[in-house]
């Protein structure tokens, strides 16, 4: 769909302009995660692409009567001359400034990552216009890095525990499967970008693009050839062997990996006679490394009876920490049923049976970039200052009886770092240039543009 930022809001917000106070020139607002039952700090991230995308595509007259046609019919009603004046003195560009922390930070809940202000006295009425558009862009790539980054502290304490090579391994632990199980395939870019902040495995070629597009990564994101069902059921059961067999021959090289579903049938007899007696020779004789991947059964116990069954099948040797390693030759993928709760329980699991979790990649699908929402992370948009004729700021803020963990942050805010953690502060109350809420968005001109590189090495400080 055509992007018209006019519409890309709620309904009600066009009957804003009619609601604040005669008296108000300017309304600040801010954005934040709230305190939440999933994570006490996140991994702000997605402001650039909106930036970009919407922000920094003027408004044109077409747009105007487009959502003025629509406003119309749909009942509600619409302020051209607002949208009127953005045109002819502001060149179609929303008069606005956006504040944000630097992206890939670590964020405390409940600190403001985001604020902004509208530079027209005229037009007070913006600010909170774009909230819907805005606070959509930054909840859910900020939520789904703040998943995958979770993810990675299970599986790096898993390492730390049983592997020689911690920083080695671990940007290719967790594989982004997701691509089919998002609603749009902006959400596939958004989402597998920001799993990518955290690894460097995907499927989701659209995140990768998006890293590229928006941020300007080189190449943030590998994958390796693999089976489906369909390549290995396609040559019949009675072929199954065959179908095996053809991927080792298909996709050999020095250092290369294959993976190969291999439950279609029989996860155990597939492991135990396909290739642990007639391709074994093969598997090891290769210059490469097989992934075999169960993809059904109890998400903890059968990778598990994998591992084991192909250490008694193809062996391997024990690490520095004792820990059992397979022949490199061959190794486990799980991508079914995995979240961070059986990420968790099956890291446990592979380190209490002896093994390192080197033997074992993890894989999400939908549930990495899929089964999230605002509240996950309870976040919320909140004006917090209105400024009048004569220049001064007011206090604006909610503080609900019915529910005080809504209650919302009084005065223009800044955030401070006080003994190494950010915490959020009255703008009024400090040194303005200790503030750290900078100015990345001004008037449809982009101040600060972050790096891929640098938004992955603030992620993981």
């Amino acid at each position: 769909m055509a992007n018209n930022i006019i519409l890309s809001t709620d309904s009600y917000k066009h009957s804003h302009f009619l609601q604040y106070p005669p008296e108000a020139r300017a309304i600040s607002a801010y954005g934040e995660s709230r305190i939440n039952g999933f994570a006490d700090e996140v991994l702000f991230l997605g402001l650039q692409p909106f930036l970009i995308d919407y922000l920094g595509k003027p408004v044109s007259r077409e747009d105007i009567e487009e959502a003025a046609e629509l406003c119309a019919a749909h009942g509600v009603p619409f302020n051209r001359e607002g949208w009127e004046a953005i045109v002819e003195d502001h060149g179609g560009y929303l008069p606005i400034e956006i504040s944000a922390l630097d992206e890939g930070s670590m964020v405390p809940t409940s600190v403001p990552l985001f604020q902004v202000v509208n530079t027209d006295p005229r037009m007070p009425w913006l600010t909170t216009f774009v909230e819907t558009a805005l606070l959509r862009a930054v909840w859910y790539p900020t939520t789904v890095a703040t998943l995958s980054r979770k993810c990675k502290s299970v599986i790096a304490a898993g390492l730390e525990r049983t592997s020689d090579d911690l920083a080695g391994q671990l940007p290719f632990k967790l594989h982004d499967f997701g691509a089919r199980g998002v609603s749009s395939g902006e959400s596939a870019a958004l989402g597998g970008m920001a799993h990518l902040v955290n690894f460097s495995g995907t499927d989701t070629l659209e995140g990768i693009l998006a890293a590229r597009r928006y941020y300007g990564a080189d190449m943030p994101g590998f994958s390796i050839p693999a089976a489906e069902h369909s390549t290995m059921t396609s040559w019949g059961r009675e072929r199954e062997e065959a179908a095996y067999e053809n991927m080792l021959d298909s996709f050999e090289g020095e250092g290369a990996l294959v993976a190969v579903v291999s439950d279609s049938y029989d996860l155990d007899q597939a492991v135990e006679k396909i290739w642990g007696e007639n391709l074994r020779a093969k598997v090891l004789s290769r210059k490469g490394t097989l992934v075999v991947r169960p993809d059904s059964g109890d998400p903890v116990e059968t990778p598990l009876r994998t591992l084991e069954k192909l250490w008694d099948l193809f062996g391997g040797s024990v690490n520095g920490k004792g820990f059992k390693v397979l022949d490199p030759h061959i190794r486990v993928i799980q991508g079914d049923g995995m979240n961070v709760d059986s990420i968790a329980r099956l890291v446990k699991a592979v380190g209490d049976a002896g093994f390192a979790i080197d033997n074992i990649a993890f894989g999400m699908g939908g549930g990495l970039l899929q089964l999230v929402n605002r509240d996950t992370l309870r976040f919320a948009m909140k004006a917090n200052a209105m400024q009048v004729e004569d220049g001064s700021w007011h206090d604006v803020s909610k503080k609900p009886a019915t529910d005080p963990s809504k209650a919302s942050k009084a005065g223009r805010q800044a955030v401070v770092e006080e003994g190494g953690k950010l915490v959020a502060k009255r703008l009024d109350e400090i040194d303005p240039a200790d503030d750290q809420l900078k100015p990345v968005w001004r008037n449809g001109e982009l101040l600060v543009r972050h790096s891929f590189d640098a938004v992955r090495e603030r992620s993981w400080k």
